[in-house]
């Protein structure tokens, strides 16, 4: 497996683990109370839309040309890391 392929399969897991969670977070939405549940929705429609960019930007990395993927491949991480963080604050509003 080269490099690439190690990196797309890194991230894949990644936004399985992040599926993982919404479903989760959806749960405990499911159960809130009223004001509550309108206040986790939001949040997760939030996650979802994060998520779903998330996705886009492994799809665009996984089609991308050879030169052009160590470029796309940095662009993607810091648009990672942005999801990251936002699974970490939303999972502390959660709570």
């Amino acid at each position: 497996m080269n490099e690439r392929e190690a990196y797309v399969q890194k991230m894949k897991a990644k936004l399985d683990e992040w599926n993982a969670d919404i479903e989760k977070l959806d749960a405990q939405t499911r159960k809130a109370q009223a004001d509550a549940k309108v206040r986790y929705e939001k949040q997760l429609t939030e996650l979802k839309a994060n998520r779903d960019a998330a996705a886009q930007k492994l799809r665009e990395l996984q089609n991308a040309s050879v030169d052009a993927w160590e470029s796309m491949r940095r662009g993607t991480e810091a648009a990672w890391a942005d999801m990251a963080k936002a699974f970490r604050e939303a999972a502390e509003r959660f709570k």
